[in-house]
């Protein structure tokens, strides 16, 4: 089973049913139950937990999806694509301009009153992008998948930035300190036990999870997103070079189901559960700026982006496409980084939180375009696949 929610294939089902779960149930008589549901209160109010089912699941559950996050940045840039500057280069353009011409469509569609909801489309879900593409393009390079998660995980690292900068509104710094305290901890105990703990996993789940437990606490008592805490956690376990299962492989092999069976599903099933309101309210979403805006980005800025900074990286850089990846190749993955879900959700979170509507209409928005372009995306990638695969038996 567990095995099972290692694929990436798995992932992508897992977050789509549950997001279209929660949607159909949000527009059923039990409309009213799930509302209910969502806003119950769970936790210890002195701690600053005492937060709703909704936030357990965006601040905490989600938060182990980015601890994932964290460890996947730091082996990129110790082991990884991103380790040499001349490689990451043109995917890193790419994932600039897959972040600021989103943004700037988004502002051009929506501005004004609107504008808050900026950062929306320029997230992509790395988780459910990838299985697109291990879906339909088992035959396409090898260079074209390194291409998409090195996008990907530099679009993860703006998006992180983003939430810690753009949404973090007080921070109480007493909070912010002590947190210091066990994240110091965390890290001496995972460099300096880092080879005993990677052969005794039950000691790094006794010792490293409650100090990462506890740093995320102090990270949300002190006002940042406590998001940003996995990702600190991520970047806090060492990663080995070479060949073997380091204390990083350890950790992401043993939570790589937990974020893909329950984190995420249960974030999806959260945060999609919008009521539309029928025809009239699928009408007043499709009019609204913000829904525009952020269909437009996801559509049409991420491929956009995507395609035109590359061909600067190209044209004014020292750095060079692989020659198996092509163009047009590139042009399907600009738009499976406009599958913006797990994310781009979190941020509509954010973006408009205390305004039910404007945030209604934005996740209406996100799971549309973020359906659309998987589709889009899907199909181009499909029929490539088969025109290699015929080519291959030629």
């Amino acid at each position: 089973m567990l095995e099972i929610l290692r694929r990436e294939t798995i992932g992508g089902f897992l977050l789509v049913t549950a997001a279209v779960t929660a949607l159909v149930v949000a527009n059923s008589p039990l409309a009213d139950e799930y509302q209910a549901l969502r806003d119950t209160r769970i936790g210890y109010a002195p701690w600053h937990l005492d937060l709703t089912i909704g936030q357990w699941a965006a601040d905490g559950l989600l938060a182990i999806f980015f601890f994932l996050v964290g460890l996947e940045l730091k082996r990129e840039l110790i082991t990884g694509q991103l380790r040499s500057a001349r490689t990451a280069m043109v995917p890193v353009f790419a994932a600039v301009g897959g972040v600021a011409v989103p943004a700037g469509i988004y502002l051009a569609v929506s501005g004004g009153d609107a504008a808050d909801g900026w950062a929306i489309p320029t997230a992509t879900d790395i988780a459910f992008a990838v299985a697109v593409l291990a879906v339909v393009g088992s035959r396409l390079p090898t260079a074209l998948r390194l291409f998409l998660l090195t996008l990907a995980v530099v679009d993860d690292l703006i998006a992180i930035i983003i939430i810690a900068t753009v949404y973090t509104e007080q921070i109480q710094p007493t909070p912010l300190l002590i947190s210091s305290i066990p994240l110091g901890m965390f890290l001496f105990l995972a460099h300096r036990g880092s080879g005993w703990l990677s052969q005794h996993t039950w000691a790094a789940w006794v010792t490293l999870l409650p100090l990462g437990i506890v740093f995320w606490a102090f990270v949300h008592a002190s006002g940042i997103h406590a998001t940003i805490a996995g990702v600190i956690l991520g970047f806090a376990v060492p990663v080995r070079g070479g060949t073997g299962a380091g204390l990083a492989e350890q950790f992401e092999h043993r939570f790589r189901p937990l974020s893909t069976g329950v984190a995420v599903p249960i974030f999806a099933f959260m945060a999609a559960g919008v009521t539309i309101g029928g025809v009239s309210g699928l009408s007043a979403t499709f009019t609204d700026p913000i829904a525009l805006g952020v269909i437009a980005g996801l559509l049409l800025g991420k491929p956009i982006g995507v395609l035109a900074a590359t061909w600067l990286a190209v044209t004014f850089t020292h750095s060079r496409l692989d020659p198996a990846v092509r163009w047009s190749d590139l042009a399907a993955i600009g738009l499976l980084a406009g599958i913006g879900f797990t994310v781009s959700l979190l941020v509509a979170e954010l973006s408009f939180e205390g305004v039910p509507v404007s945030l209604a209409h934005a996740k209406v928005a996100v799971l549309v375009a973020s359906t659309g372009a998987a589709l889009i995306a899907g199909t181009v990638l499909a029929t490539k696949n088969r025109r290699r695969s015929i080519a291959d038996q030629m």
